[in-house]
């Protein structure tokens, strides 16, 4: 299956449809893209590490759907294979894979809609979706309890139809400063000057 590049925004409007954008064969993204429609792609979507993707319609592909930062729909996000980001997974609908969701932020499925993934599901953050969440529904071989768990900074949805909850619990945010800031807050708060020994 041929892989198409892009590079920019004029490369993505190269595959701009009636509906949106689609493209039969694997699309690699290399830039921050935000666009209104639907993007299909036949293989796998892959975007690259630190970008991200945001649609005003669905995203659907064949196979996987990978992204360094966030992907966000304003309808649903669906993949044959598994979906992945180092952010966060957001959708105005449904979430579905046939392999694992993870991501390093969240993962929200809008309104009603449900969340379903042939494995596992794994988010740093809250899980959020409105009436039921299926993980494990593999139907092509047997599968391990590990594979059909739902683990979750915190879980903020409806039923659990199918796998095994595990919340881990929020990480706590840390907020670095630099000396100089440091030293001015501290200026500030007692009116007096500092120095780092």
């Amino acid at each position: 299956m041929e892989t198409y590049v892009v590079k920019n925004e004029k490369d993505f409007e190269k595959i701009k449809d009636e509906k949106g954008y689609s493209y039969k064969g694997n699309l690699r993204i290399e830039c921050d893209l935000n666009f209104i429609g639907r993007l299909y792609v036949e293989g796998y979507l892959s975007i690259k590490a630190g970008d991200s993707i945001k649609a005003g319609g669905s995203i659907e592909a064949g196979g996987s759907i990978n992204a360094g930062y966030y992907i966000e729909a304003g309808d649903s996000i669906e993949a044959g294979g598994s979906i992945e980001a180092g952010g966060s997974i957001n959708a105005g609908d449904y979430i579905n894979a046939g392999g694992s969701i993870k991501a390093g932020g969240s993962i929200e499925a809008g309104g009603s809609y449900g969340i379903s993934a042939g494995l596992s599901i794994t988010c740093k953050g809250k899980l959020i979706y409105g009436l039921k969440c299926f993980a494990g529904i593999c139907t092509w071989r047997a599968i391990k309890d590990d594979e059909k768990t739902i683990t979750c900074g915190e879980h903020n949805g409806g039923v659990i139809e199918y796998g095994i909850l595990k919340e881990i619990g929020l990480e706590k945010s840390k907020t670095i400063i630099s000396r100089e800031s440091a030293l001015s807050m501290l200026k500030t708060k007692y009116n007096e000057d500092f120095e780092i020994a």
